[in-house]
């Protein structure tokens, strides 16, 4: 079922293996026409996610980045949209040679194409596949015959892992394991008998239910792997290591031993420190894509939450993530003093016009009150709108995704979308990808990154106008980083602020949890002496 763990189970496996000495990468299989993950709203398919090279992907792919810490390429996510396009082009380019393109056997054909071009482009022994969605859906069928195909042709080299969902219900107090004996069958309706059954449960699997599972989904007890839930993701690596996953792959995928790396090592360490750390810090995220009916949807953002964690851990602090809604304050402006009750704070990115007012009247509230703050593009850009309205004397100042026709727009239309928004042309075609920044060395952003050269990540389609920087440098605002033609500003700081920077890219994705990243890092440190100075007034 949806959000059983899928991305999580496929990260922590790769991170297992490669510990084993073996090179991998993973590719995320999702059922969607659309051709990417850009044009879905967030708070229905959660965050989307940027690789390097500029595709817009899963949310998953994320999560790989973070646990094998080393860049994914676009080529390792493909949606139903992606290959059926990919065919059609081919049969119009007469690439079949003229031959009755079909739906089997061309489309499985082209994920097995796509799979095997991850793997060669990422040069790796093992090649990772999630696949989306469950089992019994009409959608993934074309999916599961692509990787039936693979097996047959492959037989010693393709290995089934199905990840289920074990309840425990709550009027019954048992484990039951009927939907996962059920779901195996469906599975072998496709053809395929899984080799591994990772089970996902409140509570560690017990022998009996273990022996249940053996006999009536035709598995070794030893091919079934309990997944219990866990405090932090993190541990779900090591947790697998206990139940022996690693052992079994390399013998059921008949690979050749190597040397431990000791990549669970450093692995085991954090997730000691995690364990240990009891000193709190409060980051509140003002945002809009997190609520749906009356439950919280992290997913929106899932990189910056984990952003915050890595930073956090790194200053052995456990991090306390409160989501305000910008909304609460455009009704009552009486509401902005709760912001004072976090240590940090943090705009992320976002899209369209709801709740921006009262993102930038709490902006104006964070640089009064000298509260840490840090803006991720959208972010950024409302950043810049307060200080122009609020500083420069810029009343209407404001961005043209607001007001098109405003006199003022101190954020407007990048030059090379103007002609994309025309032709309503939406897809794909914001600025993308990885591309290189110069940091001024009088700034803070230079003071974490510790370089002047950087390369980040963006999605954006709107930037800072140019023709107001002069006029807002002159009134205080600190241009820290700009790109190589220094036509776009990539980051803006306040100066003599404990720690005021907003970014126009998106530094979260390239946060990793061994490797935290240095913005993030610099916003706890701010956040953590705001608290310490919080702490010795309420004594004093």
């Amino acid at each position: 079922m949806s959000s059983v763990g899928k991305g999580i189970t496929t990260a922590s496996t790769a991170k297992l293996l490669e510990s084993r000495g073996y090179n991998v990468t993973c590719v995320k299989i999702d059922p969607y026409i659309n051709v990417d993950a850009g044009t879905m709203n967030p708070t229905e398919h959660g965050e989307v996610f940027v690789t390097d090279d500029g595709r817009e992907t899963d949310q998953d792919l994320g999560n790989y980045e973070r646990f094998l810490n080393k860049d994914i390429l676009s080529t390792n996510q493909m949606t139903t949209g992606l290959v059926y396009q990919t065919v059609i082009n081919d049969e119009r380019n007469l690439k079949y040679g003229g031959k009755c393109v079909e739906v089997v056997p061309h489309i499985p054909l082209e994920v097995i194409r796509r799979i095997k071009e991850a793997g060669k482009k990422a040069k790796a022994d093992i090649v990772i596949i999630e696949i989306g969605g469950t089992i019994g859906e009409y959608q993934n069928l074309l999916f599961l015959e692509a990787a039936r195909m693979l097996k047959l042709s492959n037989p010693y080299d393709v290995a089934f892992m199905m990840v289920s969902y074990i309840p425990i219900p709550k009027m019954v107090g048992e484990m039951k394991t009927k939907p996962t004996q059920a779901a195996v069958r469906t599975l072998n309706s496709s053809g395929i008998q899984p080799d591994i059954l990772l089970c996902r449960a409140e509570k560690a699997l017990d022998n009996k239910r273990r022996e249940k599972l053996s006999i009536f989904c035709n598995l070794p007890k030893t091919n079934i792997i309990s997944a219990p839930d866990v405090d932090c993701i993190y541990d779900i690596a090591l947790n697998f290591k206990k139940g022996g996953l690693d052992d079994r792959l390399i013998e059921i995928l008949r690979l050749e031993e190597r040397k431990d790396n000791d990549g669970l090592k450093k692995w085991a360490e954090l997730s000691n420190k995690i364990k240990s750390v009891t000193e709190e810090i409060k980051i509140g995220i003002i945002g809009k894509y997190f609520k749906t009916g009356e439950y919280i949807l992290s997913d929106s953002y899932m990189s910056v939450i984990e952003a915050i964690k890595h930073a956090s851990w790194q200053f052995n602090k456990k991090p306390v993530i409160s989501w305000l809604s910008s909304g609460d304050y455009e009704e009552d402006s009486n509401k902005l003093k709760e912001i004072s009750n976090y240590d940090g704070i943090i705009i992320p990115g976002g899209f369209g016009t709801r709740g921006i007012e009262g993102k930038i009247k709490a902006i104006k509230y964070i640089r009064e009150n000298n509260i840490p703050f840090l803006g991720l593009c959208y972010g950024m850009q409302l950043a810049t709108i307060e200080f122009a309205r609020n500083v420069a004397g810029i009343k209407d100042a404001t961005t043209e995704e607001m007001n098109s026709k405003a006199k003022h727009l101190i954020i407007h239309t990048m030059n090379d979308q103007i002609e994309k928004l025309k032709k309503e042309n939406y897809g794909a075609t914001m600025r993308l990808g990885a591309y290189p920044c110069y940091i001024k060395k009088d700034s803070k952003a230079y003071e974490y990154y510790k370089e002047e050269k950087i390369s980040e990540r963006h999605r954006h389609r709107y930037e800072f106008n140019n023709e107001y920087r002069k006029l807002l440098e002159d009134k205080g605002l600190l241009i820290a980083g700009i790109s190589p033609n220094k036509k776009l500003v990539e980051i803006i700081e306040i100066p003599n602020h404990r720690f005021f920077v907003g970014t126009q890219f998106h530094p979260e994705f390239k946060s990793r949890p061994l490797a935290p990243h240095p913005l993030f890092l610099g916003l706890i440190k701010a956040s953590y002496d705001n608290k310490i100075e919080k702490n010795k007034k309420d004594i004093s």
